[in-house]
């Protein structure tokens, strides 16, 4: 089994509730989650007039390939109602493989590891929490080398829930 890390992110509904139901939905796939990073709130990156994203990192083990990760994702998604219209645009869930273990995987529809983790802090952010010292199958760099060099001037502060 290979460690994977997964991106999750929203920005629509009841966010916090959204990022719940996709975990337990990787569970339901028999992906198991062994680790789950802070949850990270952050100003939308790409198209930026929209709601603010939680973004969250978790850890999950599974014996399936990347291929058969990738399908379950997308299967998670359309579930839960995203609809893919625009690149960038605001969705209810959003779910990334950006390592699969140490493989690289360069195909039309599955690049892993995922190509914009050194430019975006909402994800390097949660991955330092998660594993500081995982080193980039490609550069060599570590997710801690990757945030400190990182250029993306976005905030992503930890998320305080409203009681």
């Amino acid at each position: 089994m290979s460690d994977i890390y997964l991106l999750l992110g929203t920005n629509l509904g009841d966010r916090e509730k959204n990022l719940q139901i996709a975990k337990e939905q990787l569970t339901a796939h028999q992906l198991t989650i062994k680790k789950e990073s802070s949850i990270y709130e952050t100003a939308a990156w790409g198209v930026e007039n929209q709601p603010s994203f939680l973004n969250q990192v978790v850890t999950v083990d599974s014996d399936k390939n990347p291929e058969r990760v990738l399908i379950i994702i997308n299967i998670i998604e359309g579930l839960m109602g995203r609809i893919r219209n625009l690149k960038w645009a605001q969705r209810l869930i959003d779910i990334d493989i950006l390592y699969y273990g140490n493989s690289v995987i360069d195909k039309p529809k599955l690049k892993v590891p995922h190509p914009e983790i050194q430019n975006r802090r909402f994800t390097l952010a949660p991955l330092v929490e998660l594993a500081p010292n995982f080193k980039h199958p490609i550069s060599g760099k570590t997710q801690l080398e990757m945030l400190e060099e990182c250029q993306d001037k976005l905030k992503a502060d930890i998320f305080q829930a409203e009681f």
